[in-house]
């Protein structure tokens, strides 16, 4: 008869032995699965992420965000207008079929038809109005204007192969001609999973496990892992215990309190980096009275921007960072972290002066405060509940008296996207790499037509940042245009449209005996996983 400390033993046996004879496996856990395995039907990290396993860009981008040839091996504008893709010749897809510009072509028509896309790839696409194949490896793309951030877009979109009877598809803006468009589910399945990355779709089981395998065929340098299982452990307590417990050799996201223990563990290494997010506190511009704020007579306080600066100086980003954050943070002075292209270098973190913020109070006539509610997500970012109790505390010592109303991240969102909050918390991050996707999206007037303020959620308007930001975006001279955005740049922070917290550092934990070098994009890749050396 075996005990049960037996079998215990027996079961720590087995996995050493199993372990030992599967050392070209990888096993991580994830805070966040994807939605799906469709490279087009999801514009989300989590699926970003997978996808570049499977499906690969015309262009990459690196651990940093800066672009790097992928599919293509060079590109160019011969015009203000026409960009000219020269492509990697010698790619097979997983099928065995050879990559060319009309794989390019088809993916870009099967875009906008996707069904039920719940965030859809279209905002990298629309500019496009012409995509022909100049010969089997030359693509040309044509943009009704200059449109200079084709090149990223076009890093952000895999590349699927087309079918047989869509080799010779014509591109059309306004709607390719083909009845049968793949489905999501054909992705899912295995079935359409056929990219040409460096691995390949062995099997996805939603909310248990995603396991990929080599691409033996890769047109690259090969993958360090025969083979890689995903799985998804969304609460931070079981992924930390697995990692601990041997049944991952990897995690994202470990919980700031976690990392010391785990630090400790000989067994144990953990990375840290700088990402592209940044936290940032907006105002409500624009309605009057606003929701949250009492003790004005109905004013809208945030509409004079001597109040923002006295709430901006009000804020000790340093000690957020040091008490909260436990270090893992950088106080932020702009939208866009250091190194990221559009980054202001003459922009300076605010000082912490309360006695500064009580004159500039007292000035803009509220002598006495008033009171505020700030809103929050609770499950967002890392540590978000804390960070915003942490500011409410510091409002209220120059007399703006501050309560914080902490919600799930799928009720803050909906809250916030109803205008509920005169004053809220929330993060972005850049998936272009440049300063472009924040100040369009976050600062520049509300206006569809052009894609501009689509999370505006306080309305802030300024004629001359839209300015400079329609000439960025039609600049396709890259120092000019980085001027352009750094001047935009200057004029948001200067008018504290929006306030800047910090940026977050993400950090991954992992067994020994392997490395993992941090991305900005704050992705968890297999292929930035490698043996130790």
């Amino acid at each position: 008869m075996v005990t049960r400390n037996g079998w215990l033993a027996l079961a720590a046996v087995g996995a050493m032995m199993a372990g030992a004879a599967d050392a070209q496996t990888l096993r991580i856990g994830l805070s966040s699965e994807p939605s799906a395995i469709d490279p087009h039907y999801h514009n989300l990290g989590p699926n970003n992420a997978m996808r570049k396993h499977i499906f690969e860009g015309l262009i990459g981008q690196d651990e940093n965000q800066r672009l790097k040839p992928e599919l293509a091996v060079s590109w160019q504008a011969l015009d203000d207008t026409t960009w000219e893709f020269r492509l990697r010749e010698g790619v097979v897809f997983h099928d065995g079929s050879a990559f060319t510009a009309a794989d390019v072509i088809w993916t870009l028509c099967r875009i906008p038809n996707v069904q039920d896309s719940p965030s859809s790839f279209t905002i990298y696409t629309r500019s496009i109005v012409a995509a022909e194949a100049k010969d089997p490896y030359t693509l040309i793309l044509r943009t009704a204007k200059p449109h200079p951030l084709l090149p990223v877009e076009m890093s952000l979109i895999g590349i699927i192969p087309a079918p047989a009877d869509a080799e010779d598809l014509a591109y059309d803006p306004e709607g390719c001609d083909y009845a049968d468009w793949p489905s999501t589910e054909d992705f899912n399945s295995g079935k359409l999973a056929i990219g040409t990355g460096p691995y390949k779709l062995e099997e996805f089981v939603k909310g248990d496990r995603l396991v990929l395998v080599r691409n033996e065929d890769y047109w690259g340098e090969k993958a360090a892992w025969e083979r890689v299982i995903f799985r998804p452990i969304t609460s931070a307590a079981p992924r930390v215990a697995a990692l601990l417990a041997g049944d991952v050799d990897l995690i994202d996201n470990p919980p700031v309190q976690d990392l010391p223990r785990l630090k400790a563990d000989p067994d144990i290494e953990v990375v840290s980096g700088l990402s592209n997010r940044v936290i940032y506190l907006h105002f409500d511009h624009f309605q009057e009275p606003t929701p949250g704020v009492q003790g004005t007579g109905g004013k809208n306080p945030f509409k004079d921007r001597r109040v923002r600066e006295a709430v901006s100086k009000a804020i000790n980003r340093a000690a957020i960072v040091e008490r909260i954050m436990g270090g893992l943070a950088v106080p932020a002075s702009q939208l866009v972290p250091p190194g990221m292209f559009g980054y202001n270098p003459e922009l300076q973190v605010e000082p912490y002066d309360p006695e500064r913020a009580k004159e500039l109070l007292a000035e803009a006539g509220y002598p006495e405060g008033f009171e505020l509610v700030l809103g929050t997500p609770n499950d967002r970012y890392i540590n978000d509940e804390k960070i915003a109790q942490a500011v409410a505390q510091m409002l209220t010592r120059i007399g703006i008296r501050t309560t914080v109303d902490a919600s799930t991240k799928s009720v803050f969102f909906r809250r916030r996207n109803n205008y509920e909050f005169s004053f809220y918390m929330a993060g972005w991050g850049s998936g272009t790499g440049e300063a472009s996707s924040p100040l369009r999206a976050l600062v520049a007037t509300q206006d569809k037509a052009k894609g501009f303020g689509g999370t505006n959620r306080g309305r802030y308007s300024n004629p001359e940042l839209d300015r400079l930001l329609e000439q960025a975006l039609s600049t396709v001279d890259d120092a000019k245009r980085e001027a352009l955005l750094q001047e935009a740049m200057a004029i948001a922070m200067r008018d504290y449209a929006i306030l800047p917290l910090h940026y977050e550092m993400t950090s991954w934990a992992f067994r020994k005996g392997i490395s993992y070098t941090p991305r900005m994009d704050q992705y968890t890749l297999a292929t930035g996983v490698r043996p130790a050396p």
